[in-house]
C-alpha cells in the first residue's frame, strides 16, 4: 500500500471571490498550511465544499509520495 501524506490548512474564500475560480479566471489556490509550508492546488477540488458563503473552514489535503493529489476532506 502506498503511504498517503496529509497537509492541513485553513481557508476563507467568499462566494464572490470563488466566482473567479468557478469561471476559470483563476485556476490555482495558494495557501499557507498549518505547519508553515506554502501549497498550491487546483481550485476545482474545492467545489464540493462551496456554499452560499463561499469555501470556509479547516481542510486536509491528501497526497501520495510523488506529491500527486489523492483527496481532500473538511475537518
Amino acid at each position: 500500500m502506498v503511504p498517503i501524506k496529509e497537509i492541513r490548512f485553513q481557508l476563507a474564500i467568499s462566494a464572490r471571490d470563488y466566482l473567479a475560480y468557478y469561471r476559470g479566471e483563476v485556476r490555482q489556490v495558494a495557501v499557507r498550511a498549518a505547519d508553515g509550508r506554502s501549497i498550491r492546488f487546483p481550485a476545482n477540488i474545492l467545489r464540493p465544499f462551496l456554499s452560499h458563503t463561499g469555501v470556509n473552514g479547516e481542510f486536509a489535503l491528501q497526497y501520495d509520495e510523488q506529491n500527486r493529489f489523492v483527496g481532500i476532506r473538511k475537518l
